[in-house]
């Protein structure tokens, strides 16, 4: 019996001499990244294309109206908002719509699809004096990572011989940073 005993407790301190003889430290390091890529969002919508920089309404007129002014309506019933990452200088290209130069009277038109148009144009001051042209560019302040608003503004002009309908035109819009 002492020939077990003895050979258990020289087992365990076997043991407890041979855990501490391995235990050890080693130490190293994480390599942590992160790449972040510049970025905008129109009215709050991020993508690459197919966005909505809004929608420029000029409401329900009588076929002999004069004058109709509108504004570009972003998400929310707002003005355009574009946010845009830090340190990036947005820049908005509005290109041409589908009836461009097919009434006089506006640099744009509308059209109801039966060959009627309604000339308009698009400004960037509520007084609606600074013509937007075909390709002209809008330059956003350099970006705080905060959303800049964008305010258009349209104008519509009436004219003999229009029939009642609907007129509508498409307008590409290109945002550059």
């Amino acid at each position: 019996m002492r020939t077990n005993l003895s050979f258990c407790v020289l087992a365990g301190l076997g043991l407890a001499l041979a855990s501490q003889a391995q235990a050890a430290t080693v130490t190293g390091s994480i390599s942590s990244t992160l790449t972040l890529t510049a970025a905008c969002q129109v009215n709050g919508t991020s993508g690459t294309s197919g966005l909505n920089f809004g929608a420029l309404d000029f409401g329900t007129q009588d076929a002999l109206f004069v004058t109709a002014d509108a504004q570009v309506l972003g998400g929310g019933g707002g003005a355009m908002s574009i946010l845009c990452s830090a340190g990036t200088v947005p820049v908005i290209k509005v290109s041409a719509g589908l009836h461009d130069g097919q009434s006089s009277g506006g640099t744009r038109a509308l059209a109801d699809g039966s060959g009627n148009f309604v000339p308009y144009d698009l400004y960037t001051d509520a007084g609606r004096t600074a013509l937007l042209a075909v390709d002209d560019t809008i330059t956003l302040p350099t970006s705080t990572g905060a959303a800049q608003t964008v305010n258009l503004y349209g104008k519509a002009v009436g004219k003999a011989g229009l029939p009642a309908g609907v007129y509508s035109d498409t307008i590409s819009v290109e945002l550059s940073f």
